[in-house]
């Protein structure tokens, strides 16, 4: 016979619609096996996982269903983090709504800042100077290092080493500082500008990436000659977690989860924006798909970032305007505010009314952020702010993966799995 999750024990007080949806969701999600009464190895049991949990990135709970330690079944149930930033969108100025894209994946704001200016820009046809390009390309490649920092050190500390996660958020430490320098923040930066950025770089700030980008490498070569010959790594990594590149696709997966099945899909590439077509890197790529696919690509995308940075440094040698010389398209410096009427003037229009795109356009827009493919969908009434807005978030599709990847494995490889696919759930909720 088979087990009746749905049996009255189990129909909780707390959003009961809901909840036996769920639960009834997991028990169609593939044909029930029969179970042997006579074999007591056979029980099976309900397991869920979260939200509550420190190895689940956040508020994510994992519905699982187990024969002994291995999960026959799971379902993901997301949105405890939901804040509805999407319609908040279309209450807000292009750029009123820039400080809630820092809270999407608050581990590299400075993406999603550069997503949303450059969707915009695009919907209202703004030309941004090369300079603006070239510095967002920076604060882009840095938060990749920082986010992929952040995601070395969780996934070790849950496949058991510990010291990691300290020698990976002291670099990222020094990433902060340098987000301090650039933009006056350490985190939340909203540093990008619609028509370009808040402010040029300092020379203290050039000098101090020079510095962190010359000594960086070694740390990263140290920690590849520690992990990559690691017996306990890689038993925990190698064939765990495991999605072929039919189902990497058919799910919608994207960043490093895809191009660790073979696909080197990456939007700098495939639909290249700011000045990439211009630097050499190369797109890393796995065949496995496993978890330790994933965190070679990763190694290595840290690496090519590096080389990114290093490209865009020589290009900021040279001089330039920050933003585009145009009121009715981006704000006027600070200078202009001060000291003129008519800056401050257009200060407040901006702050007011903002950039109002042409009537009827809608656009899709993406970039490769550090979790993959981060698309903005935009629909203008010809008003400051938009009609329709919806935010295609890599963690939201990654996670359909992750039901998939999950089936199969071994309990105790749960935590590992999650962090190597690597979700966020400030975007995947939204």
């Amino acid at each position: 016979m088979k087990p009746d999750i749905l049996h009255e024990k189990l129909k909780p007080a707390f959003q009961p619609e809901h909840q036996y949806a769920f639960y009834k969701a997991l028990e169609d999600k593939h044909t029930t096996i029969e179970v042997d009464d006579n074999d007591p190895l056979s029980t099976r049991m309900i397991l869920n996982m979260g939200p509550q949990h420190p190895a689940t990135h956040g508020v994510l709970r994992v519905l699982t269903e187990l024969k002994g330690e291995r999960i026959l079944k799971c379902k993901l149930d997301i949105g405890y983090l939901h804040r509805g930033v999407e319609k908040i969108a279309e209450n807000k100025t292009y750029q009123e709504f820039m400080p809630y894209t820092d809270r999407m994946d608050y581990l590299s704001p400075y993406s999603n800042n550069v997503a949303l200016c450059t969707a915009v820009e695009k919907l209202a046809g703004i030309e941004i100077p090369d300079r603006a390009a070239w510095i967002r390309m920076l604060g882009c490649e840095l938060a990749r290092i920082s986010a992929h920092l952040l995601w070395l050190g969780t996934m070790l500390m849950d496949s058991g080493a510990i010291s990691f996660f300290i020698w990976t958020f002291r670099e990222r430490e020094k990433i902060y500082s340098l987000f301090d320098e650039i933009a006056g923040h350490r985190f939340t930066v909203s540093h990008a500008r619609i028509g370009g950025v808040a402010a040029d770089l300092t020379p203290e700030a050039l000098a101090a990436v020079r510095k962190f980008i010359s000594e960086f490498p070694n740390e990263v070569a140290e920690w590849k000659t520690f992990l990559n010959k690691n017996r306990i790594f890689l038993d925990r990594n190698a064939g765990i977690g495991t999605i072929g590149y039919e189902d990497a696709i058919a799910l919608g997966m994207s960043g490093a989860n895809i191009r660790a099945t073979g696909i080197a899909y990456d939007m700098r590439t495939f639909a290249p924006y700011l000045k990439y077509d211009e630097v050499e890197f190369m797109v890393p790529t796995r065949l496995e798909g496993d978890n330790l696919a994933r965190y070679y690509v990763r190694m290595e995308e840290i690496e090519q970032s590096i080389r990114i940075i290093n490209q865009v440094l020589e290009k900021l040698n040279v001089p330039g305007p920050i933003r585009v010389d145009n009121a009715k398209k981006s704000y006027p410096s600070k200078d202009e505010v001060y000291y003129s009427m008519e800056g401050l003037i257009h200060d407040f229009m901006m702050t007011d009314t903002g950039v109002c795109p042409p009537p009827g356009r809608e656009i899709y827009h993406a970039i490769e952020a550090p979790k993959g493919e981060l698309g903005y969908y935009i629909q203008s009434d010809g008003t400051g702010h938009p009609w329709r807005l919806k935010i295609k978030s890599p963690s939201f599709s990654n996670l359909q993966g992750l039901e998939k990847i999950l089936d199969g494995c071994m309990l105790a490889d749960t935590v590992v799995v999650i962090g190597g696919v690597d979700p966020v759930m400030g975007e995947a909720d939204k």
